[in-house]
């Protein structure tokens, strides 16, 4: 495996505050929009603050099906909630916090301990959270059945 990789992301802008997001390697395309919160913004609609913490949550979950793999780890399921928290900082508006509640669901053949240190391996190992500045905050819920 390449140990560099290029994501290519194109941005449409269409009218106000959204615009349109593709990649000529994915057939979909996401509207995004400027959040509610602030000037002009629109309600319901993926904004770039979602998609910055959707790319943590997202990255976490990727992370942790390579590690479970390589871990011999087996699971039932995986969900994680993950929010975001924006702040003034400096003057600044910043992500400064993003809590990931990954929820896992283990065999009784598992170990609680062992999910939990697959987790913990697959936040350190995440490139996205490895790449900001944010603080990131791993709070998971291990059910075990």
């Amino acid at each position: 495996m390449n140990d560099t990789h290029f994501y290519e992301v194109n941005l449409t802008w269409n009218t106000a505050t959204q615009g349109t997001l593709s990649s000529p390697v994915i057939a979909s395309k996401i509207e995004v929009v400027t959040p509610a919160e602030f000037p002009k913004g629109i309600k319901e609609k993926w904004t770039p603050e979602h998609l910055f913490v959707a790319a943590v949550n997202s990255c976490l979950m990727s992370t942790f099906l390579l590690v479970a793999d390589n871990s011999k780890f087996q699971f039932i399921s995986f969900e994680s909630n993950a929010v975001g928290k924006i702040e003034k900082v400096d003057g600044k508006f910043a992500v400064t916090e993003i809590v990931l509640k990954p929820t896992l669901i283990i065999p009784s053949t598992q170990n609680e301990t062992k999910a939990k240190r697959v987790l913990e391996m697959s936040e350190k190992a995440c490139a996205i959270a490895n790449s900001i500045k944010t603080k990131i905050t791993l709070e998971p819920i291990i059910t075990i059945k």
